[in-house]
Formats: structure tokens, sequence, C-alpha cells
């Protein structure tokens, strides 16, 4: 996959509210839902149910780091 196609996917799902799951370090998963709100040329946010806002790179899921769930 590459990254423009990450971008597609990402675009195709703003204003949705979805599930996300991001593996980080030391084998710790964070599972949270939100909707994608601001598409950037390096990064895209995730506003979460409760206000927070939440920030990766497209390379996160090209890396398989964050997963969006349906």
């Amino acid at each position: 996959m590459m990254i423009e196609n990450v971008k597609q996917i990402v675009a195709a799902n703003q204003g949705i509210e979805r599930s996300f799951r991001f593996h980080g370090s030391r084998n710790q998963t964070d599972e949270f839902q939100g909707v994608i709100t601001e598409l950037y040329p390096a990064v895209f946010t995730i506003q979460l149910s409760n206000h927070n806002i939440k920030t990766f790179s497209y390379s996160d899921i090209l890396m398989q780091s964050l997963e969006i769930l349906h």
C-alpha cells in the first residue's frame, strides 16, 4: 500500500464516527472512538467523544500502528 492510498482511505472516513486501535510501545494497545476532523499534508486529527484531539501521521496507518475499525 502506498501513502497516497492511505490518504484516500483517511479522507473517505472523514466526518464519520469510527473506532480506532492504536498499537503503542511495549505492546500497549489503545482502542477509542472518534471522528477524523482535519486532514493536513503529513498528519490528520481525530476528535474523541470527550472532545480531546489526537493527531496521527498517515505513516501510522501504513506501518499498521493505527487501525481504522468499522
